[in-house]
């Protein structure tokens, strides 16, 4: 398709924009006079409208029903989680019972591992990409530490090339067949949380396997944004938060998900709380575990319905729109920003760079060529909101449930008038 930086033209896209009407559906904050346009959907999600309904329904049992809310509310407290494992089996790609919500990311990375890095005397090696997310790079070395290994000699870091901004799917398979039978575990960020790429999730995962690893995958950036196909590409396991493009709220639950083969399994190694064990017999206070038939075992305690209501009411507009429509307007509306950037960036003389590779979901990183700290401070000031990786990066992530073509548009004008007054 053929695009133009006009402001008629991105008015005419967002006419034909089957998504259009979601735009209301969620609140958008404001900067002085103006709405913002906001960018930053891959680190918060805006809040849908319907989410206070939601909680507040919630705080209604609450007050009304007090602990017979468990049992008697609407939508009772002691499964409320189950809810929300069909449509988010939808999004991920899994069979519901592959799929429960719990504590958060890295505390849910970190109990997996109990159950996908048992590290022997030959295979205890870990791979990852290079640069990490801090907090998974954090979680492995601590947990090479806790099996008594030096992270500086089990966890191999795949490195980009010379003078690159992405990874290249060979060199990471080439990696995997390089460490054969000493690799234990590869574990990877489907999305790159600094330049956007898309891993190859599915020839890494069958390279893993074939390697005889464990393989999993942090979808922090990936749920709700690409498509994904977990059980069909045997992924072991994967886990993801929920407040990024699935606009659950600050800090909220974590999804996991665990492959049907190591369901219903009492052999697997795991830490086992209360809630994880089998319904019917839950409230006979047995001594011995039993684990519920469903990645439900993996959770130790009963579920924080407050946390729980606001995933649940994001993922009700999930389910109305479906992932297939919302890749579709991603690929329009990123493909419009590129071509706004590159307009913006053929009027002020290259000054600066997209480093997202083809292979992408929602997100551009733009290095900054000249440009610093200041650049991103104006655009704040001007309704902008974007967010800045040092040195001097800018990640954009049009989400598209709420980001219109005329906000494109709109961006691609404060951007150069930024430049050109040398913020």
């Amino acid at each position: 398709m053929s695009f133009e930086n006009s402001l008629s033209f991105a008015r005419q896209l967002d006419a034909a924009d089957p998504l259009r009407e979601y735009r209301k559906a969620f609140h958008f904050p404001r900067v002085g006079d103006k709405q913002v346009i906001y960018f930053t959907g891959n680190s918060l999600g805006l809040q849908p409208r319907r989410t206070q309904q939601f909680v507040d329904d919630i705080m209604k049992d609450w007050r009304e029903l007090a602990v017979e809310g468990h049992f008697y509310a609407e939508k009772p407290w002691w499964d409320y989680h189950e809810r929300l494992a069909e449509p988010l089996s939808r999004v991920v790609g899994a069979k519901p019972e592959e799929i429960s919500v719990m504590n958060t990311l890295t505390v849910n990375l970190h109990l997996l591992m109990v159950s996908f890095f048992r590290p022997t005397e030959k295979r205890y090696k870990i791979l990852c990409e290079e640069k990490a997310f801090p907090s998974d790079q954090y979680m492995l070395q601590s947990q090479l530490r806790f099996h008594g290994l030096d992270p500086d000699e089990a966890l191999v870091e795949v490195k980009k090339r010379e003078g690159e901004h992405h990874w290249h799917t060979g060199d990471i398979i080439d990696k995997i067949e390089e460490l054969g039978d000493s690799l234990a575990l590869v574990l990877i960020g489907g999305v790159n949380y600094y330049n956007g790429q898309v891993f190859d999730m599915e020839a890494i995962t069958a390279a893993a396997k074939k390697a005889g690893a464990f393989v999993g995958w942090d979808l922090a950036h990936a749920v709700g944004n690409v498509e994904l196909h977990l059980h069909d590409w045997g992924v072991d396991f994967a886990s993801w938060c929920s407040y990024k493009y699935m606009n659950s709220g600050p800090g909220n639950a974590s999804g996991i998900f665990i492959h049907e083969q190591y369901l219903d399994r009492e052999d697997i190694p795991r830490f086992e709380g209360w809630w994880g064990t089998r319904k019917e017999s839950r409230f006979l206070m047995k001594p011995t575990f039993e684990p519920i038939a469903t990645a439900d075992a993996w959770q130790l305690s009963n579920p924080p319905v407050l946390a729980l209501a606001p995933y649940l009411a994001s993922l009700e507009i999930f389910e109305e729109v479906g992932m297939k429509a919302i890749i579709e307007k991603r690929n329009k509306i990123v493909a419009y920003l590129e071509f706004i950037l590159h307009e913006i960036d053929r009027q002020v003389e290259s000054r600066f760079e997209i480093i997202t590779p083809e292979a992408r979901g929602c997100q551009l990183s733009v290095f900054l060529h000249g440009e610093g700290r200041s650049l991103f401070d104006y655009l704040m000031k001007e309704g902008v909101i974007v967010d800045w990786r040092e040195p001097n990066v800018i990640r954009l992530a049009p989400a598209p449930l709420y980001c219109s073509y005329e906000d494109m548009y709109a961006f691609g004008q404060v951007l150069k008038a930024g430049i050109e007054r040398n913020y």
